[in-house]
């Protein structure tokens, strides 16, 4: 599941003990995390460890909540956004649907129009899921491995499975600092740290050579940035320079290297 262009997550919210009080005090269920994207579309995302009764109402009730919550009073229904849920089971809560991913939709019983299109419900059932590292090849394949494996995946398997998926990295990353001692957080805050610091004083760098005009060395700064591997969104995120101002630089960059 890729989320690019108009789809790309530009929001996430990691909720407490519900979507909201009234919720929390009549049925006590959890929510995980609300994502919205560009065309604020909502996503919720929960993980379910344990069985229980009435799973798939819970969907539902939950799905229809963030609906209904996205208006004010008087506003115009046509500013409804579509809600999609997405649960990670850990059992089979579809015994009659062999596959480990199952989307439903709303559909005409007899034409089977999709025109009612504001809800969608994913489930991923992680003991349906059997595929071995080697067999592993979209990217929604590796984040069930992960949901299934990860505590027991070693760091040969974790190359092997991430490749070039660096957001995949940065969620074992997460989860092996859950079993850190407190010596070993230290350090890895104390680095992270340090890592911030570094980007700070090249932002400032640049910053001050722009404010002086020296373009030249602003330049110099930003070049040894791409030779060292920061990707052009890491620079545009993280320093004072446009997408324009880079896609200049790295075109010079090419040609200094070519001569």
């Amino acid at each position: 599941m890729k989320f690019e262009g108009s789809g790309k997550i530009r929001d996430v919210s990691f909720l407490t003990t519900a979507q909201n009080p009234d919720i929390a005090y009549l049925k006590q269920s959890l929510v995980d995390v609300l994502c919205t994207d560009e065309k604020g579309h909502q996503y919720i995302i929960e993980m379910q460890v344990a069985k229980t009764s009435g799973f798939e109402k819970r969907a539902q009730y939950y799905a229809a909540k963030a609906y209904s919550r996205q208006l004010n009073c008087g506003e115009d229904y046509t500013q409804l956004k579509a809600v999609i849920f997405i649960a990670i089971t850990d059992f089979i809560m579809l015994p009659n649907t062999p596959d480990y991913r199952s989307t439903h939709i709303i559909l005409d019983e007899k034409t089977y129009n999709h025109d009612l299109k504001d809800f969608s419900y994913t489930f991923l059932e992680l003991p349906k899921f059997h595929q071995s590292i080697d067999e592993l090849s979209t990217l929604i394949e590796k984040w069930m491995y992960f949901f299934k494996h990860a505590e027991e995946t070693s760091e040969e398997e974790l190359r092997r499975i991430v490749g070039s998926d660096e957001i995949i990295y940065q969620a074992y990353e997460a989860l092996n600092r859950f079993s850190w001692s407190e010596i070993e957080l230290n350090t890895y805050e104390q680095e992270e740290k340090r890592e911030r610091d570094a980007q700070a004083i090249i932002k400032q760098k640049l910053i001050d050579a722009k404010e002086e005009g020296k373009a030249d060395e602003r330049k110099h700064f930003v070049r040894n940035l791409l030779r060292k591997g920061w990707s052009d969104e890491s620079i545009i995120d993280n320093l004072e320079i446009t997408p324009l101002e880079l896609s200049i630089i790295k075109k010079e960059l090419d040609l200094m290297s070519d001569s």
